[in-house]
């Protein structure tokens, strides 16, 4: 550990870390704590939520908001630095929050900025989950002057944007936002909901991702799921993880893709696989499940920045490099896996990195317990964190609750979110 520290940054304070790890780790039920877990190995959750509005500028056809939440009123920004607070106090620095709603982009400007700030000068990754119709430019890079890490941006058919009536003509729309976000400190993400009407159309949106994966690193990937307010009430038996996953290993080339490689919580929630790219060809980087348990366990504490990849990894190769075991058995991963893109690298083409995800979200009348126990994905409410499928299934009760703001002249303040309106309703003893 301490060669890991002369080289790469660690998180400060390593026993509070290694106290809240254990925490995460021992939440899970045991047939889930496994070497290639990353709850409690090396993070503590895999993401926390960030409500800051409930309003949105579209109605998607399979929406997770509820009736209510046009109507419902943004929470005070103390509430939400409260909860900014809380998320640190139980899952530590490090933790990446995705500053959410509805769309965050219709909170107030100058608090958008404050919450963003706020996170990030609170040792945590701000997040920016938006449609992208108000991410302009200018407000993404004073976003990113003010800490955020990387935005993620919606778009798919679902949205029902006017002139775009499938995810082709919809590559319009993303290559504006790519351009948008060129060139700043941000790491980019795009989300797509999978359905029917657009599970044949994920090859080839694989295939735009990876042509531009010089902008983007990030393609996660939604299944329908029926939960909200959303007009589609029922999913068709092929859109699977499964389907989804064998499109895109369809689109890359590969024979196979280490789908299960990383576990992040219930192995049904969430799949991952971890591509270098160089040009046009590719190689997966996880298909050593023996070496990426190790590669977790020794950099359990290192941080990493996936906005800059090429920094990052040069820093993780020099680090591993010093070691005898990451010269003999990790020289030989990576020579093999160099041999494969070999004529592209011969021709000198861009080096890049794309990880696909895909989630499989809960139907809002099919929740598993065992998967809300081992959640990954969760959202902070005024009663702590809840799984995001829980909260989705009961967001009506969760966003019309009245919310405390404390004590005040020996009565307990509350905000309805309703109404909007603050009121002293409890008298105290």
């Amino acid at each position: 550990m301490s060669t890991t520290r002369r080289v790469l940054p660690v998180h400060e304070k390593l026993a509070h870390r290694e106290m809240l790890l254990r925490k995460s780790w021992e939440s899970l039920d045991p047939q889930f704590r496994t070497p290639n877990q990353v709850l409690g190995r090396r993070s503590t959750i895999g993401c926390v939520a960030l409500e800051i509005t409930q309003r949105c500028n579209l109605d998607c056809t399979l929406c997770y908001l509820s009736e209510s939440s046009q109507a419902v009123k943004d929470l005070p920004i103390d509430v939400i630095f409260e909860r900014i607070k809380r998320i640190r106090e139980r899952y530590g620095t490090g933790v990446s929050i995705q500053v959410t709603g509805g769309d965050p982009t219709l909170r107030r400007h100058d608090e958008l900025v404050a919450i963003v700030r706020r996170i990030s000068e609170s040792g945590m990754r701000p997040s920016l989950l938006t449609n992208g119709i108000r991410a302009t430019r200018a407000l993404l890079a004073e976003l990113a002057a003010a800490g955020l890490f990387d935005v993620a941006f919606h778009v798919d058919t679902t949205q029902r944007r006017s002139r775009y009536p499938d995810e082709q003509a919809l590559n319009a729309v993303r290559e504006e936002y790519i351009e948008r976000a060129r060139g700043l400190k941000l790491a980019v993400i795009f989300n797509t909901t999978v359905h029917a009407g657009n599970l044949e159309e994920v090859p080839s949106l694989v295939r735009f991702f990876l042509r531009h994966s010089d902008v983007v690193g990030m393609a996660s990937f939604q299944v329908h799921a029926v939960t909200g307010r959303g007009d589609w009430r029922e999913r068709s038996v092929h859109v699977t993880p499964d389907a989804v996953a064998e499109r895109v290993r369809e689109a890359v080339g590969l024979r196979a893709l280490a789908w299960d490689t990383a576990l992040v919580g219930h192995p049904r929630c969430h799949q991952a696989t971890m591509l270098a790219t160089v040009g046009e060809e590719v190689a997966d980087v996880l298909t050593d499940r023996p070496l990426y348990e190790r590669f977790l366990e020794e950099f359990r504490h290192v941080p990493f920045d996936r906005r800059d990849v090429r920094v990052t990894a040069r820093q993780v190769i020099l680090r591993a490099f010093a070691d005898p075991f990451w010269i003999a058995r990790g020289g030989a991963f990576l020579i093999g896996k160099l041999w494969s893109v070999r004529k592209a690298l011969w021709r000198r083409e861009r080096i890049g990195k794309m990880t696909f995800f895909i989630h499989n979200f809960m139907d809002a009348a099919a929740l598993d317990p065992e998967r809300l126990r081992n959640c990954s994905f969760m959202v902070m409410t005024d009663d702590g964190p809840v799984s995001m499928c829980e909260h989705n299934a009961r967001r009506e009760e969760f966003i019309r609750k009245p919310v405390s703001l404390g004590h005040h002249a020996g009565a307990e303040r509350f905000f309805d979110p309703v109404t909007g309106r603050i009121a002293g309703t409890i008298e105290t003893v």
